[in-house]
């Protein structure tokens, strides 16, 4: 038995308006993450170049207190951001191990010569 209500039409005007932000926020998050990893990937670059190493746990623990803090600020669950950090932090390290060892990002054309 469905016991579903068809949603009253203003309601249901409210529920596209906000599911379209989310969608836009969605896409910039997308585009801004791609920036952040362009960045990174530069850094990777350098390190790499320089015999630098892959992670940076001082660099790291000062971000994530600074994410932390931004996060509480934001009305944002401050674990929820130091999660997402950790995650996006592994992610990097990762390419810049990558970059270290064979000089190149999978798909990446511009790579260096170590």
């Amino acid at each position: 038995m469905n016991t579903r209500r068809t949603p009253d039409p203003a309601a249901q005007a409210e529920l596209v308006r906000l599911r379209e932000s989310i969608d836009n926020i969605d896409a910039a998050v997308v585009h801004m993450l791609a920036e952040r990893f362009k960045c990174t990937q530069e850094v990777g670059r350098l390190k790499a170049q320089h015999q630098l190493p892959p992670a940076d746990p001082a660099r790291e623990s000062r971000q994530i207190a600074r994410l932390r803090e931004l996060a509480g600020n934001a009305k944002l669950d401050p674990a929820f951001a130091e999660k997402l950090l950790n995650f996006i932090i592994a992610e990097v390290i990762r390419h810049h191990e990558t970059i270290a060892e064979e000089g190149v990002l999978p798909g990446d054309r511009d790579g260096f010569t170590p």
